[in-house]
C-alpha cells in the first residue's frame, strides 16, 4: 500500500506540473459530482473510533492505534466545525436513513460496538460479546454505567438491554416506522418478518399501542432481554456477520419510558430539548437549515476517550460554499470543488498549493438507477420511456456508450480515473479467505470490460454501443416508440452548482446521438422526495449507498423484486409498478440468486461467490448502471487515519480524532499514509 501512495503523490506532483503548463478544465463541478445522497452515507467514510486514549484537547496519543501522527507544532483543535448540504429530518435515528441525519445522532446514542481505525470491532456499550453457535445465537454483555441523561444532561434513566429489544419492537412495527430499516432486521432476526406482518394487519391505533414486552412481539421475534446487563439474539441462520450490524440505526436503544414521556406518535419528530442521550455529546443546539452543535455529555461512560469541547455542523447551500468557509478560516476541512483545486493546482504561488491532499477511497459506490415506471407530470404513464428502458439493448447502449470520466474529473481531476465504477457494490468491502476483494470476483463475470489501461475508462465501449443502440431503434420503433428519447433529470430550482452537473450530465448523454436521446433538465421547487421521487418523475437517479453491516445481502437486497423493504426498488426504480414480462423476469431471476446467496450460512467463500454470480447477473442485463466511487482532492486539518475504518458503518463520532489547528501539507499527509500502511 506504500508504493500505491507514493505513487499516487508523484501523480499530484506530476498534475501540478502539466495543469500548471496548460491549463486545466475548470468545469465548475461540484464536489459531490451532482450525486443525489442515501442509505447511510457521508464525506466522513463512516467513521467511530475506539475509546483507549487519554485527553490532550480533541486528540489521541496513539492509545494502541497507529494512524500515523506527526509531529507539527500545531495545537490540535478544540471546537471542530464541519459542514453539510443536507438537513436532519428527524433525529429519530430508528427512522433514519440518511447521512444528514447520522451526523448527528451517532453522536448522541450509545452502540453496543465500534470499529477502530483498521475496522476492527472493539466495545462500545457491550463489555463483551460472542457467539457459540456459529452465528445462530448473539449474546452481548453490557456495562453497567450507561446512562440516558437530557439535553441538560440530568440523570433519566440507566441505560439497559430492553432498550435494544425496544428498538426492534419499534421498527418492526409497520405502523410505528413505516418500513424504514426494517432490511436488515427481516434478513437476520428469526421472527422479524412475521412480526412486521402481523402489525402491518393490525388497525393503526392497535399497532401503536404494542410495546415489546407484550406478548404479540415475545411470542414471535428472537430478541430477549434476561436482565438488565444480557441481551440475545437469535438469528435466521447462522449470521456469522451480525456482530457487524450493531453500529447501525437498528441496533441503538430506546427508552420506553422516553416513549411514553413524550408519546409514540411524537418520536419521529422528536425534537432536540426532548431528547434522552446516551452518547458521547448531547445536541445542544439545533437551527433548522443552519447549524447543529453537539457538546460533550457529561455522563458518557467512555470516560478515556477524547472529544472536542464542541462540534459545529453548518448547513451549507451547496458543495461549493465549504470551498469558501475554509478560505475564510469556518472549517476545519473542505472537499475541494472541481474549479477551487484547480485554480490551485494552475498557481504554484497559491498558499494552498503545498497543502493539497487526496482523500481515501470511500467504503461507498454511487450507481444509476432507472425508474422503471414514469409517470409525466399530469400522472399518465410514460410509455415511451417506460417501453424503452424495458428494453435491455437501450440499456446496454447506455451501459457501455457514457463516457463518465468528465463526470468524475469534478471531482478528482489529478486522477478522475480512480473513481472508475465497474461493480454495484464498492471496493475493500468483504474479502474471501485467500484475500481477494468480492469486487474483483464480480468484475471477473462482467462481459465486455476493456484492460485498464490508466488512460480511458474500462466499460466504456463506444462501438458496441452504437451496436446496441442500432438493435434498440429498430426494436423500439417496431413497438411504437418515438425518437429522440426523453431523459428526465430533475435538480433543485436555483442551484448554480447543480445546473452546471446537469449540464455535464446532458452533454455525457447526448454524445449518444440527439438522433436517439435527449437529455432535459427539469426542476422542482423544495422536495426531491416529495415533488419527484414519488410522483415517479425522473427518469433515472444516481444515489450513493454504503452498507450498514459487513456482508453482500446488504448491498443486493436494495434492488431485489417485490421486496418492500429494498429501498431502491420501491423509492427509485419502483420495480413493483412494472408491467414489462421480460423486465418481471430479469429481476425475478436476480432476487432469486440474491436469496440463494443468502440462504448459504455454512461457508463465506461459497457464499460471496453466490452473491457475485447475482451481482454480475444484475449489471451484464444493464439493471442498474455503476457511476462512480468516492474520494476527494482536499484542504484538511484532520487526520482521517485516526478516524475509525470500514467497510461498513454509519458512524460519524467525533472522538479520537487527531487533528491540527494548522493545515496538514500533502507531505505530512503522505507521511501519515504510510505510517497508517505499515510504512
Amino acid at each position: 500500500m506504500k508504493k500505491n501512495w507514493k505513487r499516487l503523490l508523484a501523480l499530484l506532483l506530476v498534475a501540478m506540473m502539466v495543469l500548471s503548463a496548460c491549463g486545466g478544465n475548470s468545469g465548475g463541478q461540484s464536489n459531490s459530482g451532482g450525486q443525489t445522497n442515501n442509505g447511510g452515507q457521508t464525506n466522513d467514510a463512516g467513521q467511530t473510533d475506539d475509546g483507549d486514549k487519554t485527553d490532550n484537547g480533541g486528540q489521541t496519543d496513539n492509545g494502541g492505534q497507529d494512524a500515523g501522527q506527526t509531529d507539527t507544532a500545531a495545537e490540535p483543535i478544540k471546537d471542530l466545525v464541519v459542514w453539510d448540504t443536507g438537513e436532519v429530518e428527524t433525529l429519530f435515528r430508528p427512522h433514519s436513513e440518511g447521512a444528514n441525519e447520522y451526523r448527528v445522532t451517532c453522536n448522541t446514542i450509545a452502540t453496543l460496538l465500534e470499529f477502530d481505525n483498521h475496522g476492527t470491532l472493539i466495545p462500545g456499550a457491550a463489555a463483551t460479546w460472542g457467539t457459540e453457535d456459529g452465528g445462530l445465537t448473539w449474546t452481548f454483555n453490557l456495562r453497567d454505567d450507561v446512562t440516558w441523561v437530557d439535553i441538560n444532561g440530568q440523570y433519566k434513566a440507566n441505560v439497559v438491554a430492553q432498550d435494544w429489544v425496544t428498538t426492534i419492537e419499534w421498527i418492526l412495527n409497520y405502523h410505528k416506522n413505516q418500513s424504514y430499516n426494517t432490511s436488515m432486521a427481516i434478513s437476520t432476526i428469526a421472527g422479524a418478518e412475521d412480526y412486521y406482518n402481523y402489525t402491518k394487519d393490525l388497525d393503526e391505533a392497535e399497532a401503536l399501542a404494542l410495546k415489546a414486552t407484550d406478548e404479540a412481539f415475545t411470542s414471535r421475534v428472537g430478541v430477549e432481554a434476561p436482565d438488565d446487563q444480557t441481551l440475545i439474539y437469535h438469528c435466521v441462520g447462522n449470521i456469522t456477520y451480525f456482530d457487524t450490524l450493531f453500529i447501525s440505526a437498528i441496533m441503538v436503544p430506546t427508552s420506553q419510558q422516553l416513549i411514553d414521556e413524550i408519546g409514540v406518535e411524537n418520536m419521529v419528530g422528536i425534537k432536540n430539548d426532548q431528547m434522552w442521550y446516551s452518547g458521547p455529546y448531547i445536541l445542544t443546539t439545533f437551527v433548522q437549515d443552519n447549524e447543529k452543535v453537539l457538546t460533550p455529555n457529561p455522563a458518557y461512560f467512555d470516560t478515556v476517550s477524547t472529544r472536542f469541547d464542541s462540534v459545529t455542523i453548518k448547513k451549507v447551500e451547496s458543495a461549493l460554499i465549504d470551498d469558501q468557509l475554509w478560505e475564510s478560516g469556518e472549517v476545519d476541512y473542505t472537499d475541494l470543488a472541481q474549479a477551487t483545486l484547480s485554480g490551485i493546482l494552475n498557481d504554484p504561488s497559491n498558499k494552498w498549493y503545498p497543502y493539497l491532499v487526496e482523500s481515501r477511497l470511500e467504503p461507498y459506490c454511487n450507481n444509476l438507477f432507472f425508474n422503471f415506471s414514469k409517470n409525466l407530470e399530469d400522472g399518465s404513464p410514460d410509455t415511451n420511456w417506460n417501453t424503452a428502458v424495458a428494453n435491455e439493448n437501450f440499456r446496454k447502449s447506455l451501459y457501455y456508450g457514457l463516457d463518465l470520466t468528465n463526470i468524475w474529473y469534478g471531482t478528482n481531476p489529478v486522477n478522475p480515473l480512480n473513481l472508475e465504477a465497474l461493480t454495484f457494490t464498492c471496493k475493500d468491502f468483504v474479502f474471501f479467505s485467500n484475500g481477494d476483494d468480492y469486487s474483483s470476483h464480480v468484475e471477473a463475470k462482467l462481459e465486455d470490460i476493456g484492460e485498464s489501461t490508466g488512460t480511458s475508462p474500462r466499460r466504456y465501449q463506444p462501438d458496441l454501443a452504437e451496436e446496441y443502440k442500432t438493435k434498440a431503434m429498430e426494436e423500439l420503433s417496431a413497438q411504437g416508440v418515438t425518437f429522440p428519447i426523453s431523459i428526465d433529470y430533475y435538480i433543485k430550482a436555483g442551484d448554480p452548482t447543480a445546473l452546471d452537473n446537469a449540464q455535464i450530465y446532458k452533454d455525457v448523454f447526448e454524445a449518444l446521438g440527439t438522433d436517439y436521446v435527449t437529455f432535459t433538465i427539469k426542476t422542482y421547487i423544495s422536495s426531491y422526495n416529495e415533488e419527484v421521487m414519488t410522483p415517479k418523475l425522473d427518469s433515472f437517479s444516481c444515489s450513493l449507498w454504503g452498507a450498514d453491516f459487513l456482508d453482500v445481502s446488504n448491498w443486493l437486497d436494495q434492488v431485489t423484486y417485490q421486496n418492500p423493504s429494498a429501498l431502491y426498488s420501491t423509492t427509485r426504480m419502483h420495480l413493483d409498478d412494472m408491467t414489462d414480462p421480460t423486465l418481471i423476469q430479469q429481476f425475478t431471476e436476480f432476487t432469486d440468486k440474491v436469496y440463494a446467496a443468502e440462504a448459504i450460512c455454512d461457508d463465506l467463500d461459497d457464499r460471496n461467490e453466490a452473491f457475485s454470480e447475482a451481482e454480475a447477473y444484475l449489471l451484464n442485463h444493464a439493471l442498474v448502471i455503476p457511476w462512480n466511487l468516492r474520494s476527494y482532492w482536499s484542504l484538511t486539518k484532520v487526520n482521517e487515519y485516526s478516524k475509525s475504518y470500514s467497510g461498513c458503518g454509519i458512524g460519524y463520532i467525533y472522538k479520537n480524532w487527531e487533528t491540527s489547528t494548522e493545515p496538514y501539507t500533502t507531505e505530512q499527509y503522505q507521511a501519515l499514509r504510510d505510517a497508517y500502511y505499515g510504512g
